[in-house]
């Protein structure tokens, strides 16, 4: 199934990024308050951290299938 040591690595990123990515648009689309100490966190971090981890996972699912 998987060539290398280097696939089993992507398979998993790309399962770890898309698990992140799919907490985010979670987080984003139900406007849950993030707060760290005294810090709130606004819903638009969400947003960029989902494009972000959605783009690293598309990416490691790329590379897995290339």
């Amino acid at each position: 199934m998987f060539q290398d040591s280097n696939q089993i690595y992507l398979v998993v990123s790309a399962i770890i990024f898309s698990l992140v990515a799919i907490i985010h648009l979670v987080r984003a689309l139900n406007n849950w308050a993030f707060i760290v100490g005294p810090v709130s966190i606004p819903n638009s971090a969400s947003w960029v951290g989902f494009i972000i981890t959605a783009a690293l996972c598309l990416w490691a699912v790329r590379l897995i299938t290339s």
